[in-house]
């Protein structure tokens, strides 16, 4: 379809809904044209279903939307049904729009667990919503890392001191070391913040100044229930956390930044507040998170930490389907860095780490829950991108096949996990050891026991019925391509933007 003329596609979509008149406005998502019509009883959808480029059309009553499919050209489409509406009508891409005053509200929950859940698919909303523009991101770069991780440690082709390695990895890890500025500058835009003050706010967490703070030695310094007091802020004592990989603090960062910079364009002398607003903004947004959402998140971190070591310590088995089942709930809200330090450490101290063996198997369940939504979607868009999911997921990460696909269609996430626990129990049952650092289907080596024989062995029988049991639960009873219609999108309704609303 490149270089096709969509003009006719355009204006017949347009006739087929009623007529420019019959538009209040329209925008668009990954895969769809989203009209708000005067009198949606106008849109001849038989019609329009039937046109050549288009692969369905519905009405959405709960948000008032008449939706037109067209699949990975709507960008295409959409820009030329705007140059033949005219400016007025754009709406833009869902990811930067907010739902407009025609979409009727969701019905809200009328019991205490209603709310609860109802808030916990609104967070769920807004982390997916914020990370949608940049999973295409993710997903290659997981993928070049698989690859190097490949050529590197399996085929011996890229010496790992080499600066041909350095150049590569940087490539690969680029995006996720800096994922707080590429998800800080989209959930920006979604929450109705600035998005370069975010962007900014962003840049501080990942500064490298900040990030040596983090990786200096902690021996001898004050902790508060073990965790290390690492620098100070007006002479308050303060944790430091690794940011880099971490998507929640920066959202939150994103939410708050709002409410200050509303409030701040409100009372500050417009002679000055083109530079007081963003100087003010970062200043008491960043001064929040670091002294706030940073040890909140690294206390939680370490007090999962402990219980999931002492869990391996006790029981195996146990902790394999424990971890197997709830691992990567942890990694949504980045309370998983704490396990980290764990697993480096007995790797360092001992040459092998039990933990990381079974949080292996829970990469491998993300990513066969991502292959079996490729195996049954029809969506040409969503194939594509629940493939790169489960291959970035196999290589070891996670978050494409997590952000892009499996939280988005929720069912997909706990039947992944389905798989995970069992997979991580039979792990367990066999004393899965793990003698490396990279995880899932590309770290096989690490599988590789100098004393255990059968503990490759152990890895390919639990990695196989992992990847068995994830896939069938999501192919049957996990995912449906109707759930696209009722995929959790963050402009549709947002936790963050109802608490400051």
């Amino acid at each position: 379809m490149m270089g096709q003329d969509y003009k006719a596609l355009a204006s017949a979509i347009i006739e087929g809904v009623g007529g420019k008149e019959n538009i209040n406005s329209v925008i668009h998502c990954i895969t769809r044209l989203r009209f708000y019509l005067k009198d949606e009883t106008k849109a001849d959808t038989a019609t329009i279903t039937d046109l050549d480029g288009v692969a369905g059309a519905v009405y959405n009553k709960q948000l008032g939307q008449y939706q037109v499919v067209i699949g990975q050209a709507v960008e295409d489409v959409y820009d030329e049904v705007i140059a033949q509406l005219g400016a007025s009508y754009a709406g833009g891409s869902e990811e930067d729009t907010e739902t407009t005053d025609s979409a009727p509200e969701a019905e809200k929950p009328a019991s205490f667990i209603g709310w609860i859940k109802y808030a916990f698919q609104l967070l769920i909303g807004t982390i997916t919503g914020s990370m949608i523009p940049v999973i295409g991101l993710l997903a290659a770069s997981g993928i070049l890392k698989g690859f190097l991780t490949l050529f590197t440690q399996n085929l011996h082709w890229i010496d790992p001191e080499s600066s041909t390695f350095i150049i590569i990895n940087a490539m690969g890890d680029s995006a996720f070391y800096f994922l707080p500025i590429l998800v800080g500058f989209c959930a920006a835009k979604q929450l109705k913040s600035d998005p370069i003050v975010v962007a900014t706010i962003a840049g501080v967490l990942v500064h490298p100044s900040i990030a040596a703070l983090w990786a200096a030695p902690t021996k001898g310094m004050p902790t508060l229930f073990n965790v290390p007091l690492n620098a100070d802020l007006f002479g308050l004592p303060i944790h430091i956390p690794q940011y880099s990989y971490s998507i929640f603090p920066i959202i939150f960062a994103a939410w708050m930044a709002r409410p200050v910079g509303n409030w701040l364009k409100k009372h500050l002398p417009l002679a000055v507040r083109s530079i007081f607003q963003p100087l003010f903004t970062v200043f008491i947004v960043t001064i929040t998170v670091l002294v706030v959402m940073g040890p909140v998140i690294s206390l939680l971190s370490a007090g999962l930490a402990a219980g999931i070591n002492w869990l391996v310590t006790l029981n195996q088995a146990v902790a394999g389907f424990v971890i197997g089942g709830f691992y990567q709930c942890l990694v949504i809200f980045g309370l998983h860095w704490m396990v980290i330090p764990i697993i480096s450490n007995d790797i360092a101290a001992t040459g092998h780490s039990v933990l990381n063996g079974l949080i292996s198997f829970t990469m491998v369940a993300q990513g066969a829950g991502a292959l079996a939504v490729w195996a049954k979607t029809k969506n040409e868009n969503l194939k594509g991108l629940s493939l790169a999911g489960a291959l970035s997921a196999f290589a070891g990460v996670t978050e494409p096949a997590m952000y892009g696909v499996n939280l988005k269609y929720g069912r997909v996430f706990w039947m992944s996990n389905i798989g995970g626990a069992i997979g991580g129990l039979l792990a367990g049952l066999m004393k899965v050891d793990m003698f490396g650092f990279t995880g899932s289907l590309i770290g096989f080596p690490s599988f590789f026991s100098p004393t255990n024989s059968f503990n490759i062995w152990a890895f390919v029988i639990a990695s196989a019925v992992t990847v068995v049991i994830s896939f069938i639960c999501v192919y049957f009873w996990g995912f449906s391509d109707s759930d696209l219609e009722n995929a959790r999108q963050a402009e549709k309704k947002n936790v963050f933007k109802d608490a400051v609303e």
